[in-house]
């Protein structure tokens, strides 16, 4: 899964640590999601989503795999 979190975040002028501190998770798991390496749980997609103010869509892609 794809996703815009770090352009979002970049464009909203918050970094990495402040947007952790607010999510409840650490620095890390942000800079995991940022660089595709992790997949949030449905209630961290939300709560990023929520922070935001943006749907859940407009940050994370889904692409299905090509058989």
């Amino acid at each position: 899964m794809k996703n815009r979190l770090e352009e979002i975040r970049k464009e909203k002028g918050i970094k990495q640590e402040d947007l952790a501190a607010v999510l409840e998770v650490s620095r890390q798991t942000i800079g995991s999601l940022e660089n595709d390496r992790y997949n949030p749980s449905i209630l961290l997609a939300f709560k990023i989503a929520k922070y935001f103010d943006m749907s859940i869509e407009e940050i994370f892609i889904y692409e299905e795999d090509e058989p």
